[in-house]
C-alpha cells in the first residue's frame, strides 16, 4: 500500500468533501474540530468564516436554496453544535439538502461531561434526516459519501456527522487511516430506499379524476422546486388549462406573470388563491404538505374537494388530509407520467366545461386585488410601496431572501416571482434572523446574480453580525431593512386579537442607529424616510458592488398584513383589507 494513501482522519474528511464536489463551506473553528481546519489550508474548498454558528447553518441553507446543491457547514462541539440546531431544524422542515459536520470530544471522554461535550447526535436526532457518530477514522470516506447521498436523495434534508477529535487528530494513532474511494456499493443503506417513480395505476386514476373535475386547482408546494420540476409543471398546467397556486415555499415555481397563476394561498395569501382552493372540487397537490398556514381550520378546508396528493415522502400522504389518490414519487417524474396518461385519455377537457370556474376566478381577481393606501406627506413609508419599488428597480431574476414576519409576507405578496430558485425564506420553522446569512449563502453560490435580503428590525438584530462576514469575505449582498420599531407581526396580532394590549413588542425608534451600525460592519448604510427617496436609494445600492449595502426604510408601524385568515378560523372567514370589506358583504 502506497504511503500516499496513508493519512489522518482530518485529511480524509477534507478529501471526502472534495470528492463530494464541495466548493464552499461555512464554519467556525474550535477545539474539537481544530485538527480538521489544518488540512483546509491546502484544500480547493473555499471556507467562509462566520461570526456565529447559526449563521453558518443559514448560509449553507441559502446556498442550497439558490444552487440546488447541498450546503455544507462545519463547527466544533458543545455550544457550537447547539448553536446550529436551529438551522438544522429549519432545513429539516423546509426539506433543504445540507450536510453539517460537528466536532466532538475524544471517544474516551464521551459521557464524562468533558469540556464542551454534549450529546450532539441525541440532540439533533429529531431535527435531521439522519445523523452519524463516527467512531473509526477508516469510516470517514464512507460516512461522508452516505451523508451527501441521504441529504440529496428522496425528500432532501439535513444530515449531521459528529466526529470525535481523536480520530481526526494527526498526533493520535487512532486517526491514521488508509484512503479509499467510497463506491455506490457503500450506499446500500439498510432501510433507506427512496421511491421516485410513481405507481402507473395511481397516476392513471389521478388523470381520470382530473378529466372529470369542474373546479380543479393545482396546489404547488416546495417539493416542485426540490425535484427541479418547474418546466414539467408549466407543461402540465398549460396542457390542462388548470389554475395554479404556489405556496410560500413554492414562489417562483410557476411564473406569477402567467395567466393561470393565482398567486400564493394561505394565512396571508391573496383572496383568489385562498378562495380557489376553498371552493375547488379537486386539489392536485404537488410537493405540498397541507400545512396549517395553508389549510386554516382543517375541518373547514376545501370541503367539496377531492384530493390528489403527490409527494416523495410517503409519510406525508394522508397525514393531514385524507386523499383520494396518493402517489409516492418524485414530482418531476410523476408529472411527466401524468402528462403522458392524460394524453392517452385525450388531453385537456373542453374549455366550455370549466368556463363558469374561470369566470368566478377572474371575478375574484378583479374584485379583490392586493391593496394598500400610499402614505401621506410627512408620514412614514408604507412597506408595500418599498417592496414594489424594490421589485420594479431590480432584474427579474434577482434572488430575494427574507426574514420572518410582516416583511416576509409583504415580500411574498408584492414581489413578482417569474423564475424558480429566486425566493429564499424560512417557511416551516419561521426563523427570525434567517435572511442575512441565507442571502450571503445564496450570493456565494450565485456570485453573478443580484441578491437582496428583506429584513425587519427585529430579525436584523438577531443575525446582523454576519454582515461582518459578508464585508470581510467580499460578498456584496444588499439589505432592505424595513424598520417599523416593532415586532410587527406580533403587534398586529395584539392589535387584532388582544384588544390592542401591546405587550413587549416595541423595540425602539432610534436605538440602534442602523446606518452607523452597518457602516461599522463595513457596509454602506443609507436611511430612507419618504417615498421620493425610495427609488434613488435602491438605484444607489444597486450601483455598489464592492461591499454590502444596508438601506434602512423607516416604515409605518400601524400597517397590517391583509388578507388574513385568523388563527382557528376557516379559509372562508378570510379577512380582506378594510377598504374591501364592503365588497365581501
Amino acid at each position: 500500500m502506497s504511503d500516499k494513501l496513508r493519512m489522518s482522519g482530518g485529511e480524509a474528511l477534507i478529501k471526502a468533501l472534495e470528492r463530494a464536489h464541495v466548493e464552499v463551506m461555512f464554519g467556525l473553528p474550535g477545539g474539537a474540530i481544530l485538527p480538521v481546519y489544518d488540512p483546509i489550508i491546502d484544500s480547493s474548498i473555499r471556507h467562509i468564516l462566520v461570526r456565529h454558528e447559526q449563521g453558518a447553518g443559514h448560509m449553507a441553507e441559502g446556498y442550497a436554496h439558490a444552487t440546488g446543491r447541498p450546503g455544507v457547514a462545519m463547527v466544533t462541539s458543545g455550544p457550537a453544535a447547539t448553536n446550529i440546531v436551529t438551522p438544522l431544524c429549519d432545513a429539516f422542515l423546509d426539506s433543504v439538502p445540507m450536510v453539517c459536520i460537528t466536532g466532538q470530544v475524544p471517544l474516551a471522554a464521551i459521557g464524562t461531561d468533558a469540556f464542551q461535550e454534549c450529546d450532539t447526535t441525541g440532540i439533533t436526532m429529531a431535527v435531521t434526516k439522519h445523523n452519524f457518530l463516527v467512531t473509526e477514522a477508516q469510516d470517514i470516506p464512507r460516512t461522508i459519501r452516505a451523508a451527501f447521498h441521504i441529504a440529496t436523495t428522496g425528500r432532501p434534508g439535513p444530515v449531521l456527522v459528529d466526529i470525535p477529535k481523536d480520530i481526526v487528530d494527526p498526533v493520535n494513532p487512532r486517526s491514521v487511516m488508509t484512503w479509499y474511494e467510497a463506491t455506490d456499493a457503500d450506499m446500500d443503506l439498510p432501510g433507506y430506499h427512496p421511491l421516485t417513480q410513481g405507481d402507473p395505476e395511481l397516476i392513471r386514476a389521478a388523470a381520470q379524476l382530473i378529466q372529470t373535475a369542474q373546479r380543479p386547482v393545482l396546489y404547488v408546494g416546495g417539493g416542485i422546486l426540490k425535484s427541479r420540476a418547474a418546466e414539467a409543471l408549466l407543461e402540465l398546467a398549460e396542457m390542462l388549462q388548470i389554475p395554479v397556486v404556489t405556496t410560500l415555499m413554492a414562489r417562483g415555481a410557476f411564473p406569477d406573470s402567467h395567466q393561470l397563476c393565482l398567486g400564493m394561498p394561505g394565512m396571508h395569501g391573496n383572496y383568489t388563491a385562498v378562495m380557489a382552493m376553498q371552493e375547488s372540487d379537486l386539489l392536485i397537490s404537488l410537493g405540498a404538505r397541507f400545512d396549517d398556514r395553508v389549510t386554516g381550520k382543517l375541518d373547514g378546508f376545501a370541503p367539496e374537494a377531492k384530493i390528489i396528493h403527490v409527494d416523495i415522502d410517503p409519510a406525508e400522504l394522508g397525514k393531514v388530509r385524507k386523499v383520494d389518490v396518493g402517489i409516492q414519487g418524485d414530482c418531476r417524474l410523476v408529472i411527466e407520467d401524468l402528462c403522458a396518461a392524460l394524453r392517452e385519455l385525450g388531453g385537456a377537457v373542453t374549455p366550455e366545461a370549466r368556463r363558469a370556474w374561470r369566470s368566478t376566478l377572474s371575478g375574484w381577481q378583479e374584485k379583490f386585488p392586493l391593496v394598500y393606501e400610499q402614505s401621506e406627506p410627512g408620514h412614514k413609508l408604507k412597506p408595500q410601496y418599498v417592496l414594489e419599488e424594490l421589485r420594479d428597480n431590480n432584474p427579474d431574476d434577482t434572488i430575494l431572501a427574507s426574514g420572518v414576519g410582516q416583511h416576509q409576507m409583504y415580500a411574498s405578496q408584492y414581489w413578482r416571482f417569474n423564475h424558480p430558485y429566486t425566493w429564499i425564506n424560512s417557511g416551516g420553522l419561521g426563523t427570525m434572523g434567517f435572511s442575512i446569512p441565507a442571502a450571503i449563502g445564496a450570493k456565494v453560490g450565485k456570485p453573478d446574480r443580484r441578491v437582496w435580503a428583506v429584513d425587519g428590525d427585529g430579525c436584523f438584530q438577531m443575525t446582523a453580525q454576519e454582515l461582518v462576514t459578508a464585508s470581510v469575505e467580499n460578498v456584496p449582498i444588499k439589505v432592505a431593512l424595513l424598520n417599523n420599531s416593532y415586532l410587527g407581526m406580533v403587534r398586529q396580532w395584539q392589535e387584532m386579537f388582544y384588544d390592542e394590549r401591546f405587550s413587549e413588542v416595541y423595540l425602539s425608534e432610534n436605538i440602534p442607529d442602523y446606518v452607523k451600525w452597518s457602516e461599522a460592519m463595513g457596509c454602506v448604510g443609507i436611511r430612507v424616510e419618504s417615498p421620493e427617496e425610495v427609488a434613488p436609494a435602491i438605484t444607489k445600492a444597486n450601483a455598489i458592488n464592492d461591499r454590502p449595502v444596508v438601506i434602512e426604510f423607516r416604515t409605518d408601524p400601524r400597517e397590517n398584513v391583509f388578507p388574513m385568515v385568523p388563527a382557528g378560523k376557516t379559509n372562508s372567514e378570510l379577512l380582506v383589507d378594510p377598504s374591501q370589506e364592503h365588497l365581501r358583504r
